[in-house]
C-alpha cells in the first residue's frame, strides 16, 4: 500500500473510531488498515475510543494488534488509559487493562498524570477501585 493510501485509511480508521462507528472500523481493519496507526495529528484510532468510552471498539483494535500503551497526539493527548479513566469509562478501563495496559504509566512521555490520577481528580471511583485492584499506585 503506497503512503498516501495509508495515511489516508488511518485517517478513516480514526474516524470511525471517534463517532464509534464499529462497523467501519472493522471494515479499515479488514482491508488492511494498521491497528496501530495515527492520523495527521497524531491521533490513535485506540485513544479516541477509549476517551469516548467506545468498549467494543477498544476491544477490537487491541484484538487486531494496538499497543494498550502508545501514547496520542502530538503533545496534547495522551494514553488511553488515561483518557478512559479521564472520563471515568470504566468498561473501557476494564479492556484496556485486560490487554495490559500499564495502571502506573504517566502520560506525556512519562512527565504527566497517571491513569489513577485522572480517575480521582474526575471524580470516578469506580474507575478508581479498578485501577487500584490492577495495581494503579498513588504518586509520591
Amino acid at each position: 500500500m503506497n503512503r498516501r493510501k495509508c495515511k489516508k485509511l488511518s485517517r478513516r480508521l480514526v474516524d470511525a473510531a471517534l463517532v464509534g462507528d464499529l462497523a467501519r472500523v472493522r471494515d479499515a481493519l479488514r482491508v488492511g488498515v494498521p491497528a496501530e496507526t495515527a492520523d495527521a495529528a497524531g491521533s490513535t484510532p485506540l485513544y479516541v475510543a477509549s476517551v469516548s468510552g467506545a468498549a467494543g471498539i477498544v476491544r477490537v483494535l487491541l484484538s487486531a494488534g494496538a499497543r494498550p500503551d502508545t501514547e496520542s497526539g502530538i503533545g496534547s493527548e495522551g494514553t488511553p488509559l488515561c483518557g478512559a479513566a479521564c472520563w471515568g469509562h470504566t468498561e473501557a478501563v476494564r479492556v484496556l487493562l485486560e490487554y495490559g495496559a500499564d495502571p502506573n504509566l504517566r502520560e506525556d512521555h512519562g512527565t504527566g498524570w497517571t491513569p489513577l490520577d485522572w480517575a480521582a481528580n474526575g471524580p470516578h471511583p469506580e474507575t478508581v477501585d479498578l485501577l487500584v485492584a490492577a495495581g494503579a499506585r498513588p504518586r509520591d
